[in-house]
């Protein structure tokens, strides 16, 4: 997968809420909330841009039995991929737009980790710098190879959720 970062662009948001209202048709009574999280969700953040989604379920394992309504709307659905607890679905293959990380409402790490990096980032220019040069820098580095631009950002990842968590628990 090529790795290319932009400029923040207004749209993003927009995307979002056009997707997000598909999905709620979709998952209906089962779903709690849904939140535009990831880089794209912060204003002024360079990002891939992929719009992050994060649907909050009452029941995890009912998304399986949505599947088939969310591969309608070109998602290819992944399981878990690597997340205990969660569903991901991506849409767009080597030209991805949408990613969707799909959590039960009790899950209150996985969300609150999420929502407290994106709130934090909102409200900490300095940071949204810092980790927006840091992925421009990467994906200039890495263009053609997605798992060393992950790799690049991860110790700097930990360090912001470890910041934003504290942040978010004690303001």
């Amino acid at each position: 997968m090529n790795v290319r970062v932009t400029e923040h662009n207004e749209k993003w948001d927009h995307m979002f809420r056009e997707e997000a209202q598909k999905i709620r048709e979709i998952l209906a009574d089962e779903l709690v909330d849904i939140h535009h999280i990831g880089s794209t969700s912060v204003p002024g953040l360079k990002a891939k841009p992929i719009i992050d989604m994060m649907p909050v379920v009452k029941d995890i394992e009912k998304m399986d039995s949505y599947h088939e309504k969310m591969e309608g709307l070109g998602y290819e659905c992944m399981g878990e991929f690597g997340i205990t607890g969660r569903r991901y679905f991506r849409k767009g293959g080597d030209t991805r737009t949408h990613q969707v990380h799909v959590f039960q409402a009790d899950n209150k790490e996985d969300i609150q980790r999420h929502v407290a990096v994106r709130d934090y980032l909102r409200t900490h220019p300095e940071a949204v710098k810092q980790y927006g040069e840091l992925k421009e820098n990467l994906a200039n580095q890495f263009p053609r190879d997605i798992e060393a631009y992950m790799d690049g950002k991860d110790a700097f990842v930990k360090e912001l959720e470890k910041r934003a968590l504290h942040w978010y628990r004690n303001h």
